[in-house]
């Protein structure tokens, strides 16, 4: 793999105003996947394996912005929210986030972890028949991160630790609000399909890399060092390491 410590900064699409990535020199890195995957608990095992090495790090996620995060989380539990209202709804959350976290953390040379970034956004508008084009225009304002990782594992072992860790299938990542019949664990497998199908479209566009989830733990944690440390410096990682 090619070392890309010294890639500069540059966004997708015009980007924010007054904003220069080449002052950015910070790492972004993403891990993306479905509930399920041990996309968390990955983001967890890595930030620590970071900080030891002495690198500061913030994370970002999912409804996490102050000014949006707690409103949407509110508004979803009425699962009534148009695929335009939702979509709309987290661009917000992640155009705050952008601006107040993100940014300032890679001008401040920090490490930053996102749990989930825009390409998880993407596919679900896309799943829901939200146009495509419109949706790439959007997220326009997102930086090009240093590394994705999509974790991905098959719709039944997602349902399997779904129902484990919480009990049940929530209502949106079951896609109901699109199928809105049936059975909820048959949605939740056509649903997890189609963002599947659609993740692999975006994987030969954005170039991010597909992780097997379906391992240990451990074993996924440590294959996802060892492509992180492609990320950082090597003079200093070096250091650090000793």
């Amino acid at each position: 793999m090619e070392n890309i410590a010294l890639t500069p900064k540059k966004f997708y699409g015009q980007g924010l105003p007054n904003v220069d990535p080449g002052k950015l020199t910070g790492k972004l890195i993403v891990i993306e996947g479905a509930d399920g995957s041990g996309r968390t608990t990955q983001i967890n095992l890595l930030s620590d394996w970071l900080e030891r090495l002495g690198y500061a790090t913030t994370r970002v996620g999912l409804k996490r912005s102050k000014l949006v995060g707690a409103e949407l989380e509110e508004a979803m539990q009425g699962n009534t929210l148009s695929p335009i209202t939702l979509s709309l709804f987290y661009a917000t959350d992640f155009a705050d986030q952008l601006e107040k976290t993100i940014i300032p953390a890679l001008k401040s040379d920090f490490i930053v972890l996102a749990d989930r970034y825009i390409y998880t956004l993407m596919a679900r508008d896309i799943a829901r028949g939200v146009d495509p084009a419109w949706v790439r225009e959007v997220y326009g304002i997102a930086l090009v991160p240093d590394a994705v990782f999509y974790l991905k594992a098959g719709p039944e072992l997602l349902a399997e630790r779904n129902f484990k860790n919480k009990g049940g299938l929530d209502y949106w990542e079951s896609g109901m609000d699109i199928q809105r019949s049936g059975d909820r664990y048959e949605c939740f497998i056509k649903y997890h399909r189609k963002i599947q199908n659609i993740f692999g479209e975006m994987q030969e566009h954005y170039g991010f890399e597909s992780v097997n989830a379906g391992r240990a733990p451990n074993t996924i944690s440590q294959d996802l060092i060892s492509k992180v440390r492609f990320i950082l410096s090597p003079l200093e990682l070096n250091g650090r390491e000793e």
